[in-house]
């Protein structure tokens, strides 16, 4: 590439780290926990759809609106429950703060295979490391949680930066964080749009993480793409 790679920044969700279990169990779990019994899949829907709603009403946590993360998960929760047929608020309240601080924790969360591996050879390396990820700021604590911090210079969130992923502003942040030129930095992620292209256009280099099985990628050269983890120490050397 004629210009040695200095900084690599990560995406974390799914990329990194990723739930133990899909979200129907975990709530159903917890309501349980209350005496309040409701099925995991009807939960798992009803979550998809007072994710979306939120997420369309009040983008990134609803930051540019002065909600805290917090009130904006809280209210996420309690969404989720009420059309699943659960209304009593005091209940909900419960469940739902305790919720939030049961996904701050590492039980809710698993490394993807590799993911520790490879970021000590990238650390050994000598190469600089930051975090670039649509997260709220519980991000902090879930990478100390699950003994990944310590590769990291900087850990950028979209509710830290104030905008998310694909927009330029955050890879700009952290470009300035590490102190290079967007020809020596490469992103790693697993969505094509916010992780692999978004980067890609600001003159980054780029890898898609793409588990064989998933669907075909348009326009991603192979040599971009990383079955696995640790494909990119190979990569990493070859450049």
């Amino acid at each position: 590439s004629g210009h040695r790679l200095r900084l690599l920044t990560w995406d974390v969700k799914d990329t990194l780290l990723r739930l133990r279990q899909p979200v129907g169990p975990s709530y159903a779990a917890e309501a349980q926990a209350h005496g309040v019994q409701v099925e995991p899949e009807a939960l798992n829907q009803s979550f998809l759809k007072a994710y979306r709603a939120q997420s369309r009403r009040f983008p990134n946590y609803g930051r540019a609106e002065g909600l805290s993360s917090r009130q904006w998960w809280v209210d996420v929760v309690k969404e989720t429950f009420r059309l699943a047929g659960v209304h009593e608020d005091t209940v909900l309240s419960l469940i739902a703060e305790n919720l939030y601080r049961d996904y701050c924790s590492a039980h809710n969360w698993e490394l993807l295979p590799e993911a520790s591996e490879t970021l000590s050879w990238c650390h050994q390396q000598g190469l600089r490391m930051g975090v670039v990820s649509n997260f709220d700021n519980r991000l902090e604590s879930i990478l100390v949680h699950c003994s990944l911090r310590h590769h990291f210079d900087f850990v950028l969130t979209s509710e830290a930066v104030g905008v998310a992923k694909p927009d330029p502003k955050i890879f700009k942040t952290a470009l300035r964080l590490g102190g290079v030129r967007p020809e020596e930095a490469a992103h790693i992620g697993d969505d094509y749009s916010k992780d692999y292209r978004a980067a890609r256009e600001v003159g980054m280099h780029s890898f898609l993480l793409h588990t064989p099985g998933q669907s075909t990628q348009p326009e991603v050269p192979p040599g971009h793409i990383l079955p696995t983890l640790s494909r990119l120490l190979a990569v990493i050397k070859k450049g």
